[in-house]
């Protein structure tokens, strides 16, 4: 098996996850975060440390996998690798720092399974962008790159605003949870994850690959369910809650 026919069909089998993980998140909430009660799920470790472990590999495999292709020294891929890397050396170190969760946990379990799809998806997107997938001298011109540049520069605009937003609601100390206002909490109750959404269209796009619309596809079964989840948690505890919002894309759903 050549490693394009190799990469393929872990392309398509982060399809196949896609549908299993929406179809399960749709009728369980993931057991992290505001919806883990700490027990039946077997062990669990620091939420903090958590986070970093199951997100290492976005950043630091991919980096190794990129830098073993033939293109890594390209201005494109380079590009390429800078928004990936942007993106996750935030959101693995940055934020889970930040972040006041004393004494909150994730199960093993949780951490697991996000590492180890870390750790194929950074592969299928790193070799794609640095070895397998070829781009032409026009490319960075194309609508399609400039486009999906912008959606995604302009996803993680979002997706870092709304999380400023969530971060200021608690002062130091404190763990529990407030109605958030401002920014796209105008219109949806996760923006933060709409953000997210935004940024992997706009990878896919830019890149225009499979890898980076599997990715996208993947992220979408994941975060929508648990934007729903989010959103009824918010109207049943909160009374007064904004009846106007949607769950996580304005107007829409």
């Amino acid at each position: 098996m050549t490693e394009a026919t190799f990469h393929g069909s872990l392309v398509w089998a982060m399809f196949a996850l896609a549908a299993v993980t929406f179809a399960i998140l749709l009728r369980l909430k993931a057991p992290y975060g505001r919806h883990y009660s700490g027990s039946g799920w077997g062990p669990d470790l620091s939420n903090r440390v958590g986070w970093i472990v199951m997100e290492l590999p976005a950043p630091a495999l991919f980096a190794v996998i990129y830098f073993m292709g033939e293109s890594a020294g390209a201005p494109l891929p380079l590009i390429f690798l800078g928004l990936w890397q942007c993106h996750y050396l935030h959101r693995t170190f940055v934020h889970p720092l930040r972040t006041r969760t004393t004494g909150k946990r994730i199960p093993v379990v949780v951490a697991a399974s996000a590492f180890t799809f870390n750790v194929i998806n950074a592969y299928v997107n790193a070799r794609w962008v640095s070895e397998i997938g070829r781009y032409d001298l026009q490319w960075p011109g194309d609508s399609r790159f400039l486009a999906g540049v912008l959606v995604f520069v302009a996803g993680f605009a979002i997706n870092n605003h709304s999380d400023n937003i969530l971060l200021r609601l608690r002062k130091p100390g404190e763990t529990g949870y407030s109605i958030p206002h401002g920014g796209v909490f105008r219109y949806v109750s996760c923006p933060n994850y709409f953000g997210e959404l935004l940024e992997w269209a706009g990878w896919a796009l830019a890149t225009w690959s499979l890898a980076g619309l599997a990715f996208f596809v993947y992220t979408a079964a994941n975060l929508v369910p648990r934007a729903l989840s989010h959103h009824r948690w918010y109207r049943t505890r909160f009374e007064d809650y904004p009846p106007d919002r949607k769950a996580v894309i304005p107007g829409l759903l």
